[in-house]
């Protein structure tokens, strides 16, 4: 029989590998026994023969926008047309629409009325329930309203995927396919299993959050509650007179469960379709291995825990050293792992010690406002993991390429062992596992700015400098750490970046690693920025919004270029913080010329120049944001 079971079609290239999230669910549909094919970037103008050529499948259409969000992946924070697509051949950033999501579904729909769709990927899943999109600038419904498609699998897909397959083999219609954890479907009241529950969360509905700002902003915290429970409540949120339903997600994956997924006879390799081309996000992650699923950081803006889960599941270091080993004999690999890492690089094998109270927990955070004391932060596991990796032939050194939480590394347990670990396992990060720059994250330099964003006070991030510069001083080696920072966060403001600029100046740093804060679905800050409300205490918070305020932020990540000081020193006197002139400038007065008008909407010339210089970093940055958001 030549009828495939499940079509799966990715707004992605097609590559081979366990960081792809349409190869993984296409592997495992594979491995319990589906007929599986995959159509990546499929031409979505003309005859639309991409979506013909294989005719309808016997169970479901899949449908995956891809690794990151497509409007992320399409559009800088200031709604400019990026020039690169790292997900595409070449770089090219024509090969996928706006929302594929809901393009591929709306075409599928019209040509195969009575095939069942069913969304996964990043896109959708942050998108399952009334969000407020950026690029539209408005409150949107649930993309399964936009879409027409059946189901949306939301967070990573493996189990989903496999659960719909078999109701459908067994006869079941997809509309009655309603008991699936971790799935979100449209429906009417009388038709909701059991009804409207005493113990399910009633969000406001669509209609009222469209007039309600601080709803929405509610709403959001109910969201992130739930998605951040061992045992969540069903979410249910009217629109258009029907319910859209949210199962609670399944339980965190085991050890074995993770392991499987990434034991499968992936090729690692691009599709021959693309030979002679290249893919920038392959290219970044070909040799580097992912240990881990999940981050309990919480950060304000990060989608990762919306996605993978506040709950670490973490590989077997057997998965780990088989995957380490297939990397080693790649032809042209040299010896050198990029990145043994994870959504965060230090909180493999991580859990709460006494798992009864994690049963009844609904932080969004293990570690803010402060360390759990529950939560386990012993290193050892992974000090065993880098040094089996290292100790293999064919090894010359393994770098760790994803951020690492140094609040994690300075918290002081009540159990020596563990803090013993932690400075055993800074000094092998330090000396062994850096490329010459390590990247961490303390995104800003106030306190108060850094409450909002659930990041630690800066206090530490000094702390943790000087632990750096000591252990390069007594290693003889001369590393630099590279920090990260947001403009334009919710809650900041314009003397916050001026502070940031002189604190910043104190340490040395001529900051190029930084991005204007860009609000995306089902984010803390998200909400904040849209609805002007904190989703927690409903009080009232600020965001800069327009070009003008949010360039007026940015630029302070740049004083010490000439072009950018006038329009400083003119900010700094309108906002009555004359006296940090001085701390940024000598007292010289500035005759150079302005690139700019700072009453202009958009950014500098020297943007451009400055975009083309930072583009392969961004590439990477944006790869590493979603790297891990894969189902």
């Amino acid at each position: 029989m030549d009828e495939l079971d499940i079509i799966l079609f990715s707004a992605d290239a097609y590559i081979d590998h366990p960081a792809f999230g349409a190869a993984v669910i296409g592997r495992t549909l594979e491995a319990t026994g589906y007929r599986v094919a995959i159509v990546p970037q499929p031409d979505w103008h003309g005859d639309l023969r991409d979506f013909k050529k294989l005719g309808r499948p016997r169970l479901y259409f899949g449908i995956s926008a891809g690794a990151m969000d497509s409007m992320v992946n399409k559009y800088t924070a200031n709604k400019r047309l990026r020039s690169e697509d790292a997900y595409s051949p070449d770089g090219r950033h024509d090969l996928r629409p706006e929302y594929p999501s809901i393009v591929y579904s709306k075409i599928l729909r019209q040509l195969y009325p009575d095939v069942p769709i069913v969304l996964g990927g990043i896109e959708a899943s942050l998108r399952r329930l009334t969000h407020y999109d950026y690029w539209k600038d408005s409150v949107c419904k649930s993309i399964l309203c936009d879409s027409g498609a059946d189901i949306v699998i939301y967070g990573m897909g493996e189990k989903q995927t496999i659960s719909i397959a078999q109701e459908l083999q067994s006869g079941r219609k997809i509309k009655d396919i309603k008991e699936t954890p971790q799935i979100a479907y449209l429906c009417k009241k009388a038709d909701i299993p059991d009804g409207i529950k005493a113990d399910d969360i009633v969000l406001h509905s669509h209609e009222e959050c469209l007039h309600n700002k601080k709803f929405q902003s509610d709403n959001f915290r109910h969201i992130e509650e739930e998605s951040n429970k061992k045992h969540a409540q069903r979410i249910l949120q009217e629109v258009d007179g029907q319910y859209i339903v949210v199962n609670p997600p399944y339980p965190t994956m085991s050890t074995a469960e993770v392991d499987a997924t990434y034991d499968l006879p992936y090729t690692r390799e691009p599709h021959p379709k693309y030979k002679g081309k290249v893919i920038p996000a392959y290219e970044m992650i070909k040799f580097s291995v992912n240990i881990h699923r999940g981050c309990f950081g919480g950060c304000s803006f990060c989608t990762i825990s919306a996605h993978q889960g506040k709950f670490i599941a973490s590989r077997s270091k057997e998965s780990i050293i088989k995957e380490v080993k297939q990397v080693i004999q790649m032809p042209d690999f040299k010896g050198y792992l990029s990145d043994l890492g994870g959504p965060s690089a230090n909180m493999y094998g991580m859990a709460g010690k006494n798992q009864k109270a994690c049963e009844h927990c609904k932080r969004p955070s293990c570690i803010h406002p402060e360390v759990c004391p529950n939560l386990n932060t012993d290193h050892s596991k992974l000090l065993e993991i880098y040094r089996a990796v290292d100790a293999l032939p064919g090894i010359k050194k393994s770098f760790i390429g994803s951020g690492v939480r140094y609040d994690l590394l300075l918290h002081e347990s009540k159990d020596e062992k563990t803090n013993q670990a932690a400075h055993e396992y800074t000094r092998e990060l330090i000396k062994n596992h850096v490329s010459g720059r390590l990247k961490i994250a303390p995104e800003h330099t106030s306190d108060r700015v850094l409450h909002l964003m659930r990041k630690p006070s800066f206090k530490q991030f000094y702390q943790f400098k000087r632990i750096f510069d000591r252990i390069n001083k007594e290693e003889n080696l001369r590393q630099q750490i590279i920090p990260y920072f947001i403009s334009s966060h919710p809650g900041c403001k314009e003397e916050d970046m001026a502070e940031l600029a002189v604190i910043t100046k104190e340490l040395d740093f001529h900051l190029e690693q930084v991005q204007d804060f860009t609000p995306t679905p089902m984010t803390v800050s998200t909400e904040a920025w849209y609805s002007g409300y904190d989703p927690y205490t409903l009080e009232q918070i600020f965001s800069a919004k327009t070009p003008r305020e949010k360039l007026a932020q940015r630029q302070f990540f740049f004083w010490y270029k000439p072009e950018e000081r006038k329009n400083i020193e003119r900010e700094l006197k309108r906002i009555g913080r004359s006296d940090l002139i001085v701390k940024l400038y000598d007292s010289k007065p500035f005759h150079g010329k302005v690139n700019y008008d700072p009453k202009a909407i958009g950014s500098s010339p020297d943007d451009d120049k400055r975009n083309r210089r930072k583009r392969s970093y961004n590439q990477k940055e944006n790869w590493n944001k979603g790297k891990k958001n894969r189902r």
